[in-house]
């Protein structure tokens, strides 16, 4: 049931979460913040073991205070069916491992993989037909345009009614992004189920609400990464561009185009650095990729992003392996996450650069503070403290601003934010030597 909130008059619902993972619970928490009541259900027992314990074990920004307060109620399908006003459905569609991006891209192309989707639906359609009550059913995994139609609707529950309305996100400010949406997407064909979820929203931010059809949305989601990505491999071929050419400085180019607001648009992702990352853009590429090989569209230019992301990191491992002082000197990468201040690995650019690296012959230590831990340990082990090193900067950590390196040491930096000048070789990628 919907409720108003006496002193207020604010919207209160009791929303139904099924899959409180590393999108799930973080959104959850969010929108319990927002004042409403949140149920959740997940098959995996961990999750209830979080919830108890008042403990997250990845880094999520904001999401350990949330939790801390959380009154989220963890129980069954059945109940989050029954009590729920609205039932958000965070389901996995993974890719295979060799599909996120850090390793090479494979040959072949798939799709996602749609069947822990398929299952949790189908379990969720009969706990609703049990209630013979019509129940609105959003839900926010990526898919690829066509997979609900010909997947989702067939096996749902008449009392369905169902949207696809997908965030648009980050793993490790998944919160930040979700109340600070640039836009809401909703998907859906049923005019009341528009008019309760535009209500709700109204509820949790200000952003701008576009409503089209199912297949719209599932294209504009995946469409949405792939843009980010072409952002990121455009910028990075032209910080190679600048490595080579005199007197010039990829930060310069960068923030003259963030000037550049009409047909440009904004500066996020027009800096130099490492590919793009994490559990949504390599995969979304490459299951983009699949889908143009099987249109058959005149040039597939997901292809094409894929490949440059791989080609700037055999570039980036070239660069390194030119800088070193002996053939059996070992490489140290600062960083394996996919972004700063995160610790989460999937999608790494940093992991595939080091997976590269070995394909060549190269001895590799990678490393992260927010991962791995102990600084000291890991300096001890390698003989860090006095001897001098190559060292890459995998990922932009503020944590590396204050990493101590031994006098004489070579460090790469494909960021340019570390600005070191004493008794080292400091390499500021993109910023050519005149």
């Amino acid at each position: 049931m919907c409720l108003k909130d006496g002193k207020n008059n604010t919207l209160r619902m009791k929303i139904g979460f099924v899959g409180l993972g590393k999108l799930g619970l973080p959104v959850a928490l969010a929108i319990e913040d927002k004042g409403h009541t949140v149920l959740g259900y997940d098959i995996d027992p961990n999750v209830k073991k979080i919830l108890e314990k008042k403990k997250i074990p990845y880094k999520e920004k904001g999401a350990d205070v949330l939790l801390k307060k959380s009154k989220i109620k963890f129980t069954s399908l059945l109940s989050v069916a029954k009590n729920s006003d609205l039932i958000f459905v965070a389901i996995q569609t993974p890719h295979e491992n060799k599909y996120e991006g850090i390793t090479r891209i494979p040959k072949t192309r798939k799709d996602f993989n749609y069947r822990y989707l398929i299952k949790g639906l189908s379990e969720l359609s009969k706990c609703i037909d049990l209630q013979k009550k019509k129940k609105d059913v959003i839900v926010i995994s990526t898919v690829l345009p066509g997979t609900i139609k010909k997947y989702i609707k067939p096996i749902i529950s008449k009392y369905i009614n169902l949207t696809y309305n997908p965030f648009f996100i980050a793993m490790g400010t998944t919160i930040e992004n979700f109340l600070q949406s640039e836009m809401i997407l909703m998907g859906t064909d049923k005019k009341e189920s528009r008019k309760k979820l535009t209500k709700f929203y109204k509820s949790i931010n200000n952003s701008p609400i576009f409503k089209t059809n199912i297949e719209n949305a599932e294209l504009i989601k995946v469409v949405y990464n792939t843009f980010i990505s072409t952002k990121i491999s455009f910028i990075n071929s032209v910080m190679e561009t600048c490595q080579y050419l005199p007197n010039t400085n990829i930060d310069e180019i960068s923030k003259a185009l963030f000037l550049c607001k009409d047909r440009i648009i904004s500066n996020k992702y027009l800096i130099g650095g490492m590919g793009d990352g994490g559990g949504c853009h390599p995969r979304d590429n490459i299951a983009l990729s699949w889908l143009a090989n099987k249109l058959n569209l005149s040039y597939n230019w997901y292809d094409n992003i894929m490949k440059q992301r791989e080609f700037h990191t055999v570039w980036l491992a070239k660069e390194i392996i030119k800088n070193k002082k002996k053939k059996s000197d070992k490489i140290f990468i600062l960083g394996k996450c996919f972004k700063p201040e995160t610790n989460l690995i999937v999608g790494s650019p940093a992991i595939l650069l080091k997976n590269i690296l070995e394909e060549f012959g190269q001895k590799v230590v990678i490393w992260d503070p927010y991962v791995d831990g102990n600084e000291s340990q890991f300096k001890t082990k390698f003989k860090l403290n006095k001897q001098p090193s190559l060292y890459f900067v995998g990922t932009k950590h503020n944590y590396f601003k204050k990493f101590k390196f031994a006098k004489n040491s070579i460090i790469i930096d494909p960021f340019r934010y570390l600005n070191l000048k004493k008794n080292v070789k400091y390499i500021p990628l993109g910023k050519s030597i005149s």
